[in-house]
């Protein structure tokens, strides 16, 4: 009997049971159950991104590596030829981190000392460019090529080194060149251009050479 009123009060102190909690906690679980589930499945495919793009960004650094020191041989050879001398270079600004590093061009035409691009002249610099788009372009040519008014800031002398080059470079590539210089003009293929001989009347004229 003392045993019976100790259980009675305890169940007193109790105080209101919910008879559904089994049933709730069951619905819960399942609930928790599923969203955990869920919660592994991102987990598990963040894991696998990450993965990707660390390859994809050692795979990156790799090629633009392999891509950067063939442009820098490039840069150099071609450099020497549009200026009949001097040296070119080309220098990460951040090795450790290539896909961010930013570069920068060192050039040196003949008689002159080996600098950043800012001291040249205005053809000295479209030269330069002209290198290096050259150099970049040997590393991965393309059937077809576009250049407008590449030759804009270049003299006389330097049209024939230009020329030169692209006489090379057309014999796999056909390039077509947006020009005002007569010198570019007779060192080509083919003449397209448009003329006026009636006012408000263009006609498109082609011309082999």
């Amino acid at each position: 009997r003392e045993k019976q009123v100790e259980l009675k009060k305890q169940l007193q102190q109790m105080g209101y049971i919910n008879h559904m909690a089994e049933r709730e906690f069951e619905e819960i679980k399942e609930r928790y159950d599923f969203l955990r589930e869920q919660l592994d499945d991102l987990t598990k495919a963040k894991g696998n991104l990450e993965r990707v793009v660390q390859e994809i960004k050692e795979r990156s650094e790799q090629l633009f590596i392999a891509s950067y020191h063939q442009i820098r041989a490039n840069f150099h050879t071609m450099f020497h030829r549009m200026f009949a001398g001097g040296r070119a270079e080309l220098k990460l600004l951040n090795p450790d981190d290539v896909l961010n590093s930013g570069i920068e061009i060192f050039a040196q035409p003949p008689g002159k000392k080996l600098d950043r691009l800012a001291p040249l002249s205005g053809g000295e610099k479209s030269l330069t460019a002209v290198a290096l788009l050259f150099a970049t372009y040997k590393v991965k040519p393309s059937p077809f090529c576009i250049l407008d008014e590449i030759d804009a800031a270049l003299d006389d002398r330097n049209i024939g080194y230009f020329l030169h080059v692209l006489k090379e470079f057309s014999e796999t590539s056909q390039f077509i060149i947006i020009t005002h210089n007569k010198h570019t003009v007779m060192g080509s293929g083919t003449l397209l251009g448009v003329t006026m001989q009636e006012k408000g009347v263009s006609r498109a004229i082609s011309y082999k050479m």
